[in-house]
């Protein structure tokens, strides 16, 4: 059969098709014998079946139902039938697809169309896969750092079915041997991690029989709530690929906080460490990324059908944790584009191997076709939403690249399929940005050559120049008068210290230090004060008039020196003293804020 038509039949169905046909239940159709395989030994839940349909009317069928439980619908991802060869390419794919019936409102059922009619009195033996997210429930819900965690998976003891069912038998593959609990309707046997149910005889259509088992699974419980892939294809032989994921722990809750200690010190059963993706075997310049930067806890390994990338994040996943990362790579072009002269095709994967038995809830592609592309096509091998035609820019673009924005929710590997983009593009348009290089070297060399060969230059304002000069000069000096005038609450401070501790010694060295500075600070004053007077003469008077005014605010502070000593000698008294020092406070704010008021007028 051709590889493109069972592709395009296999994974025909998913649950959010938008349209079901209507069909009704033919009592004249038998299962003689079901065999159903139950696999909840990962997060997902993964049922097979193969049934033998019996054709017991007189008129041909085209076609059958399939019943899926109520409670299990909506966590429905995946769905395919097909008929069994002897080699796997030589099994014939059906298509399916979501039906109704008008007797059974409340219930959900798949039409599997088969391949050629089946005659009356014929019997067909059909194989059916079944994928469901979400359907384990841990319970308890939280869980100790250390402990192991257990679920529950609650189903049907019997295929829901609107049909009879002659004999049937159910196996369920476990994740361990450790089973709590689980219902037993006979026949049922168990051993080490497989659960028998059946077999049963002479089942009723829709028969219903709660089944419920409570048991050990320490499988990574972690799912993709946002994954956005991002392809840029260039026909200059490159093809980027980057995928940002925002994962969560879907597993039982972590109970308490997080001991780092006891992490190291004890094993760990239910959190999740490290992740393994399978990238394409030409997969080149890979990096593993957060928002932080670079992860380096990861590790690259290349097999000869693809590279394996172990990725450890910061910290492990408990449940209900989340982390954020991102992962990029180049392949090159040659293997997934096609083209016959002005026609392309891109043949890419949906999406890639995110890590074992993986669940995206959201899943955004978007594909960056080159700028110029026309005529865009999209065929994916099941349905999708299709957010039509955006537009993106980077470097050397003029109107921007197209970019194809498809979405899917509900991913799990079966997915992992080819979808492909035809489109048309001109090829000489792949001289545009060269040129657009070239043109804007070109301009570039050609202002500078225009520029060196004008004459810029002007006169020189004197004036002008004398004027910022003055400017600076004025800024720098105003500074160093605020850094002098400081310098009368240090002698104050030292004055008071001196009057409590009577420690003339220790005020004497500290008169000389604070006076050194003062020196320093002065200097530098006079110094700017001078060189204003030179540009300005205007200036010159307010600056000699504000040095006259320090020299006799210098003067009010040595006498406060001195009375402070005479007092602390006991050569005047405090009431003396109290009187003098006020008088001299006050001459000193006086003389201050005439200083203040030159300054202010500079």
């Amino acid at each position: 059969m051709d590889s493109k038509r069972i592709l395009a039949c296999m994974f025909f169905f998913t649950f959010l098709l938008e349209f079901s046909s209507s069909a009704s239940i033919n009592d004249k159709i038998i299962v003689s014998k079901v065999d159903r395989t139950i696999d909840i030994s990962s997060q997902l839940a993964r049922v097979s079946l193969e049934l033998t349909l019996e054709n017991s009317g007189s008129e041909s069928i085209q076609s059958f139902l399939i019943g899926i439980d109520s409670k299990h619908a909506s966590h429905l991802a995946f769905a395919s039938a097909s008929i069994k060869g002897k080699n796997e390419d030589d099994d014939e794919a059906l298509e399916v697809g979501k039906a109704s019936v008008s007797s059974q409102k409340d219930a959900f059922f798949l039409e599997v169309e088969l391949a050629s009619k089946l005659a009356s009195g014929k019997s067909v033996t059909v194989h059916i896969d079944e994928v469901f997210t979400h359907i384990l429930r841990p319970f308890p819900s939280s869980i100790g750092q250390s402990e192991k965690q257990l679920v529950v998976y609650e189903g049907n003891h019997y295929v829901y079915m609107p049909y009879t069912v002659k004999r049937q038998t159910t196996t369920v593959k476990l994740a361990s041997s450790k089973v709590e609990s689980n219902t037993k309707l006979k026949p049922t046997s168990v051993s080490d991690s497989v659960i028998t149910y059946g077999p049963y005889s002479n089942v009723k259509p829709f028969s219903t029989d709660a089944m419920k088992i409570h048991y050990e699974n320490n499988s990574p419980f972690v799912a993709v709530t946002e994954m956005v892939r991002t392809v840029e294809v260039s026909h200059w032989g490159n093809v980027a690929v980057e995928e940002s994921f925002t994962i969560k722990h879907v597993g039982a809750l972590l109970k308490g906080t997080f001991s780092r200690y006891d992490y190291q010190r004890t094993p760990t059963y239910a959190a999740v460490k490290s992740l393994k993706v399978a990238l394409p075997a030409a997969a080149k310049d890979v990096y593993y990324r957060d928002v932080i930067g670079n992860i380096s806890t990861s590790n690259m390994l290349v097999q000869e059908d693809s590279v394996e990338l172990e990725l450890r994040p910061r910290f492990p996943l408990f449940g209900g944790w989340k982390t954020q990362y991102y992962i990029g790579y180049n392949v090159p072009s040659y293997e997934y584009l096609y083209s016959q002269g002005e026609k392309f095709a891109l043949k890419m994967r949906f999406i890639d191997h995110v890590f074992d038995d993986f669940v995206v809830e959201k899943l955004t592609v978007k594909v960056i076709l080159p700028e110029g592309v026309k005529d865009i096509n999209v065929k994916t091998p099941f349905d999708i939403q299709n957010d039509g035609i955006g537009v993106h820019y980077t470097y050397l673009d003029t109107i921007g690249r197209p970019v194809v924005v498809l979405k899917k929710d509900n991913v799990v590997d079966n997915h992992i399929q080819d979808m492909e983009i035809h489109y048309s593009f001109q090829k000489l348009l792949l001289l545009q940005e060269p040129l657009l290089v070239v043109g804007a070297f070109y301009l570039f060399f050609l202002l500078v050559i225009i520029i060196v060969r004008m004459d810029f230059s002007i006169t020189k304002d004197a004036a002008k120049e004398s004027r910022m000069k003055v400017a600076g000069l004025l800024e720098e000096l105003i500074s160093f008068l605020e850094k002098r005038t400081n310098f009368a609450s240090l002698y104050d401070a030292e004055i008071d210290k001196f009057k409590s501790s009577r420690d003339t010694t220790s005020f004497n060295t500290a008169l000389k230090k604070i006076n050194a500075e003062y020196s320093a600070a002065n200097a530098k004053v006079l110094s700017h004060q001078s060189d204003l007077g030179k540009e300005d003469r205007d200036l010159a008077d307010k600056l000699l008039e504000l040095q006259k005014k320090e020299s006799e605010r210098k003067q009010l502070i040595e006498q406060a020196i001195v009375l402070a000593q005479r007092v602390v000698s006991n050569k005047i008294g405090k009431q003396q003293y109290v009187e003098n020092n006020q008088n001299n406070r006050t001459r000193r704010d006086r003389i201050t804020e005439d200083m203040e008021d030159i300054i202010g007028s500079l």
